[in-house]
């Protein structure tokens, strides 16, 4: 086995909001809810940020490894829109509160959604150009929305987490197709964040955009390796997921434009080969920079892999960047993935009333990027806030002078 991911783990956080039920409430056009095809969404409080969502991602990975395979992990990339700092590298946190040691890069990349996988390449690449057999790598992609867009019709689709990844040789998890890449990108002001709490969303453009890029990115694959062909040559695929609905009618254009396939065609295609890469992305909704890493997360445990079986892999990022890559997702990844509870998770979310959210959601810029000064005490948030006690889990204890100091809950 070559180069690639060893181990994943997504963090899903501890609250969710019923998608159906917040669009009601909102009176959003219901007509238009069936394109989402979300049920819930994972929603942060306001003492988690980007730091929070990263470390409790990478911790069960972390805690697997013995002393020694703790110190080979030569580097902690980590990639984010929602960084705390203009110098400062969210890594840093990342690295000190999982107690790595010291002979190690660490850095924070950024582009929009494609950054977590800008961090994996690069991961990928310095292990692979490393002369010791057993370096590791950590890769955590990790967003957090702060204040989401209330009251907007795409609020629904903004959800909140992680995806740390491990990734060295011998990779039993995603073993990558070194080479095995197309790309496309152009300037476009789709979606963008001028200044803090600030999010600037041109919904026709991005999607448009998304659209070509998967056109252009995978035509690029093709013609780099030889023999590609989107229906014949993966099991699987796992797609950047702004919402599960994007995804569905992105795999259709996809298919008609390189098969001309028919609508039963395509239907049975979806169900049979991208659905599986869904299933968490209707729960948790669009966590940015992680959002493609949790659909693979998503195709290990819902496909099957009864031998190594191929997947595509698309992501895109507004501004904008995309890629189409390949890998190859090994049988044991599955048990591995199970063996770290997601399901259960998923399910011990606390749900959220819609006055809940509304709470919660406007006091989310407490922890955002520029705060000076503040203190966050998980009692304030009643039965909220005990959905965090007792659980060792990371959350942010204060800022003071912009320096944030973090706890264990």
């Amino acid at each position: 086995m070559g180069v690639g991911i060893r181990a994943l783990h997504p963090y899903v956080g501890r609250i969710c909001v019923d998608i159906r039920t917040l669009y009601e409430t909102r009176g959003h056009d219901m007509s238009r809810f069936g394109n989402l095809m979300m049920s819930r969404k994972s929603v942060n409080m306001p003492y988690e940020d980007a730091v929070t969502n990263a470390v409790n991602a990478a911790l069960p990975l972390i805690r697997r490894l013995s002393p020694a395979e703790r110190d080979r992990i030569e580097a902690v990339v980590v990639a984010t829109e929602s960084g705390v700092d203009l110098g400062k590298s969210l890594s840093t946190y990342v690295h000190r509160y999982l107690e790595l040691g010291p002979r190690c890069r660490s850095f924070e990349v950024k582009h929009a959604c494609y950054g977590g996988t800008a961090a994996l390449h690069t991961a990928v690449g310095m292990v692979h150009a490393s002369p010791y057999e057993d370096a590791l790598a950590l890769v955590v992609a990790a967003d957090a929305a702060g204040v989401p867009a209330l009251g907007e019709q795409w609020e629904g689709a903004e959800g909140a987490g992680a995806v740390a990844m491990l990734v060295g040789r011998d990779a039993t998890t995603l073993e990558i197709d070194l080479g095995a890449h197309g790309f496309h990108t152009f300037e476009v002001m789709d979606t963008f964040r001028p200044g803090p709490g600030i999010d600037i969303v041109n919904q026709d453009v991005s999607m448009l955009a998304y659209l070509e890029c998967l056109q252009r990115a995978f035509t690029a694959y093709r013609d780099r390796v030889d023999g590609a062909d989107i229906v014949d040559g993966f099991a699987y695929l796992a797609f950047h997921t702004p919402f599960v609905g994007m995804v569905r009618g992105a795999h259709r254009r996809l298919l008609r434009q390189q098969r001309q396939a028919s609508r039963q065609e395509v239907d049975a295609d979806y169900e049979r080969r991208v659905r599986p890469s869904q299933e968490y992305g209707a729960e948790v909704g669009n966590i940015f920079s992680a959002s493609l890493y949790l659909a693979l997360c998503s195709v290990i445990r819902h496909g099957s892999f009864p031998e190594p079986r191929r997947v595509g892999l698309f992501s895109y990022g507004s501004g904008c960047a995309s890629e189409f890559f390949s890998g190859v997702v090994h049988p044991k990844a599955a048990d591995d993935l199970a063996a770290l509870g997601v399901e259960e998770a998923l399910a011990a979310r606390r749900p959220l009333t819609v006055a809940e959210y509304d709470s919660v959601a406007k006091d989310g810029d407490r922890a955002g990027f520029g705060v000076r000064d503040a203190v966050f005490d998980l009692d304030e948030y009643g039965d909220l806030g005990k959905e965090f006690t007792g659980r060792g889990l990371l959350v942010l204890d204060r800022i003071e002078g912009y320096h944030r100091t973090y706890r264990w809950s």
